[in-house]
């Protein structure tokens, strides 16, 4: 009797950056991809049909927050709604409750809580103190961190500090010796504290005061020093979230340059307005916040010239509580949750605009695995890369808070009730489904931490 080649095979129209393959397979052995073609699927141990809706890569979010609500326990339920959402890949934001990943240690204390309470891959980055911080840089590239994290703007001196410019050239020194990206949180702090003084002092503190307050000038001055800063230091200097097509553009002339200079659009800044943040009150508030109807068509004409590196979430699962409105938004909490309704709206939102899928496979999976050192293994439906899909059922659906895979108080969206034109009918994580369309299959543990794979080499 002949053994059969493969352990599974998988049955769509698989979404590849450059095309789709129509009566497309992918051949899995073990946990990774050993064949990918078109037509008559070959002999395996299992086959599983999913003929007639797209199979993408699994998505890599390259930008949420799983730890800022609750602390290293909240990495369990938002890894459930990633994998409800596609999501294969997590790329976690170092600044947690109490204390962010400052150094090697903590970092290896937040591996292990990954690896037991994860349902989904997850890699980290890695962030400084505000003060004497910038010698744990070497060992948190030694222990494994994808990329670093630093802010121009300060929300809690220990958990999420301003580094101070003088601090952010010396750390940015040291990061490029490690061949790491560095995401910047970018908006500058004395317009936006200027701003916000000056809006209370007049009473005004209704919800388009919070983008009345964070001006896209408070974006482009931090860029521009960041920007400056990469083309002094040789660091690769990466805006965490430009919700303005200008930060690509100024990305991009920094690189003509020489510096090695890029940055991520989160999906709320391709289809929320401030329209909808007057809406949406507490619930639609994130930073930087959402811009005008103008500002989204520039931001697409960005991502159809591909001036964005990739898009991103910037998921963060906040206690319904701190989202309420009470007459002050500066009161609410900042930062929105989108990892489970991320591949829906993506897909619809390309759908809408006539525009290829394939362009969900390069943003949502190649080229942010790309950016963080995961490319190899993840990102990517490739022979020898991990058997992480996506897969994608078309049609008329609505995206309800109430069926979010996390803890109760973090069931909410800004994007509830939105009409989608795609749903997630499966996810498959190194050849495992550990979602049916339905209920999360994985359990705690079953993902696991995905170290850096490689040096940076710059894709700006």
């Amino acid at each position: 009797m002949t053994a059969t080649p493969y352990d599974r095979v998988i049955l769509g129209e698989i979404v590849l950056p450059d095309g789709v393959l129509e009566n497309g397979y992918v051949a899995i052995r073990g946990e990774t991809i050993a064949a990918i073609g078109q037509g008559a699927a070959p002999p395996a141990a299992a086959i599983t049909d999913h003929s007639g809706k797209w199979v993408l890569p699994g998505l890599v979010d390259g930008h949420m927050h799983t730890g800022s609500a609750i602390g290293w326990p909240g990495i369990e339920g938002a890894s459930m709604s990633a994998a409800a959402g596609g999501v294969t890949t997590c790329v976690d934001m170092p600044y947690d409750v109490p204390r962010a990943t400052t150094d090697a240690s903590i970092f290896r204390e937040k591996v292990e809580w990954v690896n037991r309470l994860s349902h989904v891959d997850m890699a980290l980055y890695g962030t400084i103190k505000k003060e004497n911080g910038v010698d744990a840089i070497a060992g948190l590239a030694e222990a494994g961190c994808c990329s670093f994290k630093l802010s121009t703007y300060e929300y809690d001196a220990t958990r999420f500090p301003r580094i101070d410019n003088t601090t952010m050239v010396e750390a940015f020194r040291e990061i490029a010796k490690t061949g790491r990206m560095v995401g910047i949180h970018n908006e500058d702090q004395e317009i936006v504290e200027g701003a916000i003084a000056a809006a209370k002092a007049t009473g005004r503190t209704d919800p388009i005061m919070h983008a009345r307050t964070r001006p896209p000038l408070c974006e482009t001055m931090a860029d521009l020093a960041i920007f400056e800063m990469a083309l002094e230091t040789g660091a690769h200097v990466h805006i965490a979230h430009s919700s303005l097509a200008r930060g690509f553009e100024l990305a991009e002339i920094f690189r003509r340059m020489g510096a090695h200079t890029s940055g991520e659009a989160c999906i709320q800044y391709l289809c929320m307005t401030e329209e909808d943040l007057v809406r949406l009150e507490g619930f639609g508030k994130c930073n930087p916040p959402f811009r005008t109807a103008d500002e989204v068509e520039r931001m697409w004409g960005a991502l159809k010239a591909g001036s964005i590196a990739y898009v991103s979430t910037d998921h963060a699962p906040w206690q319904r509580e701190k989202k309420l409105y009470h007459g002050d938004i500066f009161a609410c909490g900042a930062g929105l949750t989108g990892m489970q309704s991320y591949a829906p709206l993506m897909a619809s939102l390309l759908i809408e605009r006539g525009l290829p899928i394939t362009h969900m496979a390069s943003l949502c999976a190649e080229r942010p695995a790309r950016f963080h050192g995961l490319d190899g293994k993840k990102g990517a439906i490739r022979v020898g890369y991990d058997a992480d899909l996506c897969v994608l059922e078309r049609g008329d659906f609505t995206f309800d808070e109430a069926d979010i895979q996390d803890r109760p108080d973090a069931r909410w969206s800004p994007y509830h009730g939105r009409a989608m034109k795609a749903r997630v009918a499966a996810t498959w994580l190194r050849g495992t489904q550990i979602w049916d369309g339905r209920t999360v299959l994985a359990k705690p543990g079953a993902g696991q931490f995905v170290p850096r794979q490689h040096r940076e080499i710059f894709c700006g």
